[in-house]
């Protein structure tokens, strides 16, 4: 039963590492182009002027939020579910989740509404995950280090 819930927890965790990664990176990899493109999009938004700001910390959330989920997962699939696995987990879901809000606020704010529509399928996975991971170990890290 436990074999279920780690799959549970790590399928959606590696979709949400992959997609984030992947924008994290092409934000690194190709910074004007995203940060032309998002000051036309938040061009008559209340985050206008914030906008090179605003991206910077979107970039950090989704590469080390990817990153971590990726790691994380990769540890429970070949070291097992253990304390320094389950930080991991939780940093990259936590850094997941707050590019996610961070995403839908700037959406909703551009009145982008199919923009932040398409978002909720991130938070489905996203709650899947957390909800897998206090399900198999409690509640959060402190529970495995005790």
């Amino acid at each position: 039963m436990k074999t279920a819930w780690i799959f549970l927890l790590l399928f959606p965790q590696l979709i949400l590492g992959v997609v984030f990664i992947q924008s994290g990176l092409d934000k690194i990899l190709d910074w004007r182009g995203n940060l032309s493109w998002i000051q036309e999009h938040f061009s008559k938004s209340p985050l206008r002027r914030m906008t090179g700001f605003l991206l910077f910390i979107l970039t950090v959330l989704e590469s080390l939020g990817g990153l971590l989920s990726l790691v994380g997962a990769a540890l429970v699939l070949i070291l097992g579910l253990d304390a320094g696995s389950a930080v991991l987990l939780e940093i990259g879901l936590i850094g997941i989740g707050l590019a996610l809000i961070g995403l839908m606020i700037g959406q909703r704010l551009a009145k982008d509404y199919a923009g932040a529509a398409s978002l909720v399928n991130y938070c489905i996975l996203l709650a899947i995950s957390f909800f897998c991971f206090t399900r198999l170990v409690g509640n959060g890290i402190s529970t495995l280090l005790n």
